[in-house]
């Protein structure tokens, strides 16, 4: 059996996405697995409201998770301290699903530095002791990569952290080939 990997992130969002899409196809394929990117699918949008648009991508994209074995989903930071929203959908709803997953990010930094970072006023502790953000909300303290939940949603060792250059947070496929390695010896 040959395993298909869905290769979710926010890498739908760069100028060149098909070609970076390409690029990890051509990784998976290299290590004798079927990479299928979110951009693959063709899907006639002609005539749909923008919200009809939405939705339509949406259900090809989850009729492509469900036809995949796996899920590699790039965690690297996007709009802000935290993973791309859609990138977690997609790893929640194969981990429901029951299937493996792996993660990478092309930024090492956890995340309690980075929420701490991105507030504007500033962290703090509070008086009970707790780590806040400048509306007196907690900051996670967990030592994780991302939220709790979303780092929980992966196995011990199924998380690869690669610190990329400046300007290659989406480009850079050191983690990303590390993690179609490790999904090589999940279905030998």
């Amino acid at each position: 059996m040959t395993a298909r990997i869905y290769l979710a992130g926010p890498e739908v969002f760069l100028p060149d996405a098909r070609r970076l899409g390409e690029a990890k196809r051509a990784l998976c394929g290299a290590h004798g697995m079927v990479g299928v990117f979110p951009l693959d699918g063709e899907i006639d949008l002609g005539g749909l409201s923008p919200r009809a648009q939405g939705r339509a991508i949406y259900q090809a994209d989850v009729a492509m998770m469900r036809r995949c074995d796996l899920i590699i989903a790039n965690l690297t930071p996007f709009r802000g301290p935290s993973a791309d929203v859609g990138t977690t959908f997609e790893l929640g709803f194969m981990t429901a699903l029951g299937k493996p997953a792996l993660a990478y990010s092309n930024c090492a930094r956890n995340f309690t530095d980075r929420l701490s970072a991105a507030d504007p006023r500033g962290a703090h502790r509070r008086a009970d002791g707790q780590l806040a953000d400048g509306n007196g909300l907690a900051i996670e303290e967990f030592d994780m990569f991302d939220n709790l939940m979303l780092h929980g949603a992966l196995g011990e060792g199924d998380l690869f952290l690669h610190q990329a250059a400046a300007g290659e947070d989406y480009t850079d496929l050191t983690a990303f080939e590390t993690c179609v390695k490790a999904a090589r010896r999940l279905f030998p």
